[in-house]
Formats: structure tokens, sequence, C-alpha cells
């Protein structure tokens, strides 16, 4: 009963952590542009972080992500030491990419760390291949799908607005700036709070307190999109001016289509139950944007510094949480 406590408070400080790490991804643009100041924004954030609970639970009735994330690893080889290992290595790395400003995958990280954790344990046939690398593919997918969405809005924005004032057309631009980032926060809290939810859902399994993962009970998401929103209103000021300028300057117009194409991503892969990096998602939308003014005006350099740590995040989560689970196995 100890462990299980540790493990749910483990899982809901990592939920925290994803929210301040990662509300420099659903806020960047809005604040770069000066729409809102970010005080402001991280409490549009945050609130839009926590409405996300209403629409999973009443509008779109499941939470499949969290149903992905729990089957990560197969139900037979599911322990709480397991777990435990892999939110240790999930926390470590996310504070390290934190202290250093890099915008990586709380999601990619948590997947790596319940993985690798599993395979100390059990082997490799302890984890399921198909899930993980389906989970592994949206590394390139999401932040493409993004970019691909994001050029197209980009182009009809740029057509429809051709002929308006110049003036007037920002004053829209950073009106709907607003809705573009409150469409972007909540598909961030669909997406992220689920993953959290996945690993406590497996950790209650494991102890026998649910029969399967999809039988968790309503304070589980209800506390993860809580937590969550709390994380998002810590902000992540490191990230932000990674995210907001260092990928490509952008304008209002910019800005809202980068959300908008960020938002439409999410809401897609949350359709088809498959957990993706908010980050990943809204750099490939800032990239997209930046590349219809003009290729150069991307700095690919940090494009390429980015897509580094995206790929290793899976595998050093799942090297470090394997470390992890000898280390606590010794002890607990």
């Amino acid at each position: 009963m100890t462990l299980l406590i540790v493990v749910i408070a483990l899982a809901l400080i990592f939920d925290f952590i994803n929210g301040f790490h990662d509300a420099a991804n659903s806020i960047a643009t809005v604040v770069s542009t000066k729409v809102l100041t970010p005080f402001q924004a991280v409490l549009w954030a945050a609130f839009f972080n926590f409405v996300a609970f209403f629409i999973a639970k009443y509008v779109i009735g499941e939470f499949g992500i969290a149903n992905t994330v729990a089957k990560t690893v197969f139900p037979d080889y599911i322990t709480l030491h397991v777990i435990l290992a892999g939110l240790i290595a999930a926390i470590v790395w996310n504070m390290i990419t934190w202290w250093l400003g890099i915008p990586s995958s709380s999601s990619h990280t948590l997947i790596g760390g319940f993985a690798g954790a599993a395979i100390a344990s059990a082997g490799f046939g302890s984890i399921q291949g198909i899930v993980i690398l389906k989970i592994a593919s949206f590394i390139f997918l999401a932040p493409l799908i993004g970019m691909v969405i994001a050029v197209i809005l980009a182009a009809l924005t740029l057509y429809v607005s051709r002929k308006s004032q110049p003036y007037k057309a920002e004053i829209w631009f950073r009106h709907f700036q607003l809705i573009s980032s409150a469409l972007f926060c909540t598909g961030h809290g669909l997406n992220d709070s689920q993953k959290v939810m996945g690993i406590i859902a497996a950790a209650l399994y494991a102890s026998g307190y649910i029969p399967d993962i999809t039988s968790m009970p309503v304070w589980v998401p209800f506390s993860c999109f809580s937590v969550i929103a709390l994380g998002t209103m810590s902000g992540g000021w490191r990230i932000v001016k990674t995210m907001g300028s260092r990928i490509t300057k952008i304008t209002s117009m910019e800005g809202a289509v980068a959300e908008t194409a960020g938002a439409i991503t999410l809401y897609i892969t949350e359709i088809l139950h498959i957990p993706v990096s908010t980050t990943h998602t809204i750099s490939g939308s800032i990239i997209g944007v930046g590349a219809i003014r003009r290729l150069s005006a991307v700095r690919w350099g940090v494009t390429k510094d980015l897509l580094v740590a995206w790929i290793l995040t899976i595998p050093v989560s799942a090297v470090m949480s394997m470390l992890f689970f000898y280390v606590i196995r010794l002890f607990i």
C-alpha cells in the first residue's frame, strides 16, 4: 500500500512537471507575439488544460490515450517496481531537459522509462513492440503533420487576407490568437494528462485495486487534469525562449496559424488514441509557418538540435529507468 501511494504521488509530480515543462509549448507563440503577458498566458493555458477533462469525459466519452500508454507493457509484467523506476527516470530526464532549455517530449520520456524498466525486469518479451513502434513513429509524424497543416493554413490565410490593411489584419490575428491558443491548450490537456492516467491505472491494476486497465476510478482523470493545470501555471520560461523565438521569428498571424495547426494535429491523434508530444507538434507547426515565408527564415541548426534530442529521449529514458530499476530492486 505504501509503495502504491509513493508511485501515485510520483506520477502526479511528473504530471505537474509535465505541466510547467510543456507550458512553454502551449503559450510560447502567444507570449512571443505579446498578445498576452507571461502571467496572463499561463492562467489562460492552465484553464483550458483543465477544461479538457470535461471534454474527454463528457464529449469524447473515453480516455483512449491513457489506455494506449498503459498497454506499453503486457499486463503480466506490470509491477509497482517497474512503474516506480520508469517514473523516476522520466522525472529526472524532464528536469535535465528543462534546465538545459531543450523542448523534449514528456510523452516519450514516460513511455521510454516505463518500457525500459519492464525490459530490465523481464526482458524484451514484456513490452508491446507494436504499440511502442507506433508511438515512436509519431516522433517524426507529429511534427510533419503539424508542419504540413501549418503550411496549408498559412498559404490560405495569406491568400484570403492579401487585400487587407496590415494594421487591421494584425488586430484581427491578435484576437484570433486567443482562440487558437485556447484550442491548442485544450489539446495539450487532452493528450498529456492521459499519459499519467495510464501509468496510475497500471499501478492500480498491479496492486489489485482494479480488474483491468480501463476500470480506473474517476478521481484518477480528475486529479491528473487538475495537477497538469497547476503545473502549467508555474510556467517554463527557459523553453518559451526556444519555442517562441529561436526556431523562427513569428508574427501574430503566424502564431495563430501555428497554434491552430498544432491543435488540429493533437485532435487527430486523440481520435487515433496515440500519445504524441505537444512539443513536437507545435515545433513542426512553427517550422511550417516559418518555411512558407522563406526557408531561410527557419533556423535549421536549432531545428536539427531539437530533432536529435527528440530521437534520444526514448532510448536515454529507457536506459536510465533500467539503472533505477536495478537500484530499486536492491533496496525495496
